[in-house]
């Protein structure tokens, strides 16, 4: 299992981002985690917006050593 992370300012580019991702073949998807906040810088306001996904990477190799 595995986690990537993403963090925009614009709804629209996280939106972007996590499609790109997910259209890989090599990722099975198991859990997307999904929060928005805001604050503000002096006079403006700011906003995040962010998921984390959890993922199995099918294309991964593994190799195991043995001692």
């Amino acid at each position: 299992m595995e986690v990537k992370l993403f963090d925009f300012e614009h709804e629209v580019d996280l939106e972007e981002a996590i499609n790109d991702f997910l259209a890989d073949e090599k990722v099975e998807m198991v859990n997307i985690f999904y929060q928005t906040s805001h604050f503000y810088a002096g006079n403006e306001q700011l906003f995040s917006f962010s998921a984390m996904i959890l993922y199995k990477n099918n294309g991964k190799k593994f190799q195991l050593f043995y001692m």
